[in-house]
């Protein structure tokens, strides 16, 4: 079943409409669905869909040519072009008569294979482009690679290409989508274990609660994200042992380089360095307090909510997990923890929430950016943070988010009041409270009578 990328399948339909050359490039991290858009995109069309493998030239072009003549020349023996110059010329000559697609799964792995065959490609493009009716594809899972030796400037295809694709996972209300079945609260603690990655929301059973999809998943030796983030890792990174205790760090509670660096026992230069190629994979992302432009406040946070299930309640577990105690210590996690773990993962499905109402035109106010604030409060003499900060100018949005038992009542909404003085240049002042368990009368009562206070529920999020 396809669901979602509605905006990217569209954009290729329409691209492919238009009959003249054409040269996509979609990239992204692995299970993010690249291979599934591709897929539904040829759906119907005629198409050569070659998936490069990690061996050497020749093989590569043994499938490449039993792939081009599957789809090209059915009727003619299957036997390889001599070289991927031959194999190129064959496909783009084909293309000067008729409309097809041409699509490279795992470039980075035939371009590894072949150095020459960007420029081989750069050529024909060259060459035949302006005749052309191809729909040239190229997807790859290495983001540098595929920024770098695909999109760069150094790259004998830079400037090539008429479109780009960078797919990134689905966000909570899009992970939805594949969660029928369960309720509004069920899917944002699913977001927060499995994040928005398609391929892991896939696995989901419908017919099983969510400690048990997770107990199959995780804490079963045999389950599908059992070793998921370390395989990862090996697959994209050299020493991926060194890459892990950084990830393992953060998701312990290190935000700072200085923390992180220390825990893992490398010099900060060298953990800058990592770090910066874990931002570059989408695994890690670097945040400071909105509003703020302070660098010495930035702090590090996991960008996969996946990762920091695994690295906080599976890696530390292992062991137990080996010797057959999955379930115990998956009951552990849900009786002990969960409930804190989901609080962090809603307080950015609010964010999100709040970028979907600006994009609906239904935002309490216009905002330009929107994160976490957090700082000293000089008078109090102790740190203090917002969980939600969406501003512009002097204008300014601020939210409290709360996964609890209980409903939230005006106490919850005079503390966040009381915080939003510790940001003085924001004179135009909004508040919005999200709630997993809803808000008591008197909090009610206030919202109808104020138009500057907004409540949400789960419920409201999917709305």
């Amino acid at each position: 079943m396809f669901v979602g990328r509605e905006h990217e399948l569209d954009s290729l339909n329409k691209s492919f409409n238009e009959q003249a050359f054409q040269f996509s490039v979609i990239f992204g991290r692995r299970r993010v669905g690249k291979t599934t858009l591709i897929s539904e995109f040829c759906k119907d069309k005629k198409s050569v869909y070659f998936v490069a493998v990690q061996s050497t030239a020749k093989e590569n072009l043994a499938i490449l040519s039993e792939q081009i003549i599957k789809a090209l020349a059915p009727d003619a023996p299957l036997n390889s072009f001599s070289s991927f110059r031959e194999a190129f010329e064959y496909v783009f000559e084909r293309s000067m008569t008729e409309r097809f697609i041409f699509a490279i799964d795992e470039y980075p792995y035939l371009a590894k294979s072949d150095p020459s065959i960007s420029s081989l490609l750069q050529a024909a493009i060259d060459k035949c482009q302006a005749s052309s009716k191809l729909f040239l594809i190229l997807c790859g899972s290495s983001m540098s690679f595929m920024e770098k030796q695909v999109l760069g400037y150094e790259s004998p295809l830079y400037g090539r290409r008429t479109s780009q694709y960078k797919m990134l996972p689905f966000d909570y209300y899009e992970s939805a989508k594949l969660l029928s079945g369960y309720s509004s609260e069920d899917k944002i603690v699913f977001y927060s274990i499995l994040g928005g990655m398609p391929e892991y929301l896939s696995r989901v059973q419908n017919g099983l609660t969510i400690e048990e999809n997770a107990r199959s998943l995780f804490f079963d030796p045999s389950g599908r994200l059992f070793e998921e983030p370390e395989n990862l890792l090996k697959q994209e990174l050299k020493m991926p042992e060194t890459y892990s205790a950084i990830i393992s760090s953060i998701a312990s509670g290190n935000t700072r380089i200085n923390e992180i660096s220390t825990k893992v026992g490398i010099e900060t230069s060298q953990c800058s360095n990592m770090i910066s190629t874990l931002i570059a994979l989408g695994l890690i992302r670097k945040e400071q307090p909105a509003a703020e432009t302070n660098s010495k406040k930035s702090i590090y946070l996991l960008n996969d909510w996946m990762l920091v299930f695994w690295y906080r309640f599976v890696k530390p577990d292992l062991g137990r997990i080996q010797m057959g105690l999955g379930k115990t210590v998956c009951n552990e996690v849900f009786s002990e923890h969960i409930f804190s773990h989901t609080g962090k993962a809603f307080e950015e499905c609010a964010q999100k929430y709040m970028w979907r109402l600006l994009k609906e035109d239904k935002s309490p106010l216009f905002f330009k950016s929107i994160g976490r604030w957090w700082g000293n409060n000089a008078k109090l003499r102790r740190e203090e943070e917002i969980d939600l900060v969406a501003y512009s100018g002097k204008e300014a949005i601020f939210g409290e988010c709360k996964w609890q038992s209980s409903q939230l009542g005006i106490e919850t909404l005079a503390e966040l009041v009381r915080r939003s003085e510790l940001l003085p240049n924001f004179t135009d002042k909004k508040y919005i409270l999200f709630s997993k368990s809803g808000f008591n009368q008197a909090l009610r009562s206030k919202s109808e009578k104020d138009a500057d206070i907004t409540l949400v529920s789960p419920k409201q999020m999917f709305l």
